[in-house]
This record gives C-alpha cells, structure tokens and sequence, in this order.
C-alpha cells in the first residue's frame, strides 16, 4: 500500500513540475503514473550500476556528478516515454532536483499522517 501511495504522490510531483517547468511535458494523470513507476524503475535497477561505474569522478567532484546521474536517468526516460517529454540535460538537472524536494515535502507529510 505504501508503495501505491508513494507512486501516487510522485506523479502527482511530476504533474505539477510539468505545469511549472517550461520544456517538461506530461500527457496527463495517467502518463505521470507511467513516468513515476519508470522512474522508480530506473532508479532501482540503472542507477546502483551508474553509481558504481562513475565512483571516482563522483568522489573527485564531491558528490555533484549525481546530478549529473539524475538527468540522465529522467532524460531515458523521457526518451522510453512517449508521454513524458523533456527539452535539453539543464531542464532535466533543474526537473530532478525539484522533483527530489517536492518528493521529500509529500513524504514527509506522509510520515507525519501515519503517527
């Protein structure tokens, strides 16, 4: 159930980001909930090997090349996605991390209801 919930809560991220970002395109509810689980998806299985492989330059500039690793798994995405839609790498750096807060907000509000 929690799972759900938290799919739920990204697309509806991922709605709003779309309405507030010029260059993000999403086809309505329905593809947010695709580009949510794709998202997770990618993230589970991509993003530990990426991690892995560019270790050093991520030790090297201090952890940012993970903003780098982040836009480029929102940009396969929007490449899967017919969808989900975004312009260039610097939309997609700006996108993940906005994305990445408004995460945190909704989750925590989350948390806070199950207490």
């Amino acid at each position: 159930m929690n799972l759900i919930i938290r799919i739920l809560l990204t697309a509806v991220a991922v709605v709003i980001l779309a309405k507030v970002l010029p260059g993000v395109d999403v086809a309505g509810f329905t593809g947010a909930i695709i580009v949510a689980v794709v998202l997770g998806l990618l993230n589970a299985i991509l993003k530990p090997i990426l991690v892995i492989l560019t270790l050093p330059i991520t030790i090297v500039t201090l952890g940012l090349f993970l903003l780098v690793i982040n836009a480029l798994i929102i940009l396969l995405a929007s490449e899967l996605l017919d969808s989900f839609a975004v312009s260039s790498f610097w939309i997609a750096v700006l996108f993940s991390l906005l994305l990445s807060l408004l995460q945190s907000i909704l989750f925590s509000i989350l948390k806070e209801d199950k207490k």
